[in-house]
């Protein structure tokens, strides 16, 4: 059938949302599996590098592909998570506590308290997306995510919002959670950063290019090979950026 009719149009909504519903029961089933705790981190990390695959038009068996990812994952996975859920933990304990006194200094650490949540969620919503798109030290994931929610602004407004709009949706309608409110969580906010750190690639690639460029014509006028040499340097490592020369798991460059 033609790519833009209808038909091919509804086909592949409907196929979208299939293919979500079967995403948010194997994230559900391979969490229960890693006992909670130990399950959820490899599960998302397994989960967003599937979503960037599906965005690519990249098609495979999403069974054997997750089953895959999560064994492959489980450690860096929970790397990245355990932290999280700490922090996730302290700041529960913390808000329960200064929330439930009424004078002006627990008020105001509980505001500080909910400002800190919104952080880590907001970072939270960039870090597994991040791993399934760059290859860099674990412990940089944490950093790295948390520099790109504070720089780019905009897109960590519609992360949050895509976020409050899930917990919304699944504390009005307790039936989605089986079957939609997390995939379409890990769907919504992996395809919104695959574009977001494919923006800024195309910037930080751009402005390489534009110093390489520099540097060679400061070279040329100057007589002098050496300085394309170090023009081109300079791109590569504009361009590296936040992953300090570590090659990214797709062909982008690294962001920054």
């Amino acid at each position: 059938m033609p790519t833009g009719s209808f038909s091919a149009k509804a086909y592949s909504f409907f196929d979208t949302l299939l293919w979500i519903a079967c995403l948010n029961l194997l994230w559900i089933v391979f969490s229960v599996a890693g006992l909670g705790v130990l399950g959820v981190g490899p599960a998302t990390a397994a989960a967003h590098i599937l979503v960037r695959r599906r965005v690519r038009g990249e098609a495979a068996p999403l069974l054997r592909a997750f089953t895959r990812e999560f064994g492959r994952n489980f450690g860096r996975g929970n790397g990245l998570a355990l932290p999280v859920m700490l922090a996730g933990a302290a700041l529960t304990l913390n808000w329960n506590y200064f929330s439930a006194t009424g004078d002006l200094l627990s008020q105001l650490m509980a505001a500080g308290v909910f400002l800190a949540a919104i952080l880590v969620v907001a970072v939270v919503c960039h870090l597994f997306p991040m791993f399934a798109r760059y290859e860099l030290p674990l412990a940089q994931y944490l950093v790295m995510s948390s520099r790109f929610a504070l720089r780019h602004l905009a897109g960590t407004a519609i992360l949050l919002f895509v976020t409050a709009a899930a917990l919304y949706a699944s504390q009005a309608l307790p039936g989605l959670i089986p079957f939609f409110s997390i995939g379409a969580w890990l769907y919504v906010t992996g395809w919104l950063c695959d574009r977001f750190f494919a923006a800024n690639d195309e910037s930080v690639m751009a402005d390489g290019l534009a110093r390489a460029a520099g540097g060679g014509g400061a070279a040329a006028g100057a007589g002098s090979g050496a300085g394309t040499s170090a023009g081109a340097a300079d791109a590569s490592g504009g361009a590296a950026g936040y992953g300090a020369g570590r090659p990214p798991r797709s062909t982008e460059s690294v962001i920054a």
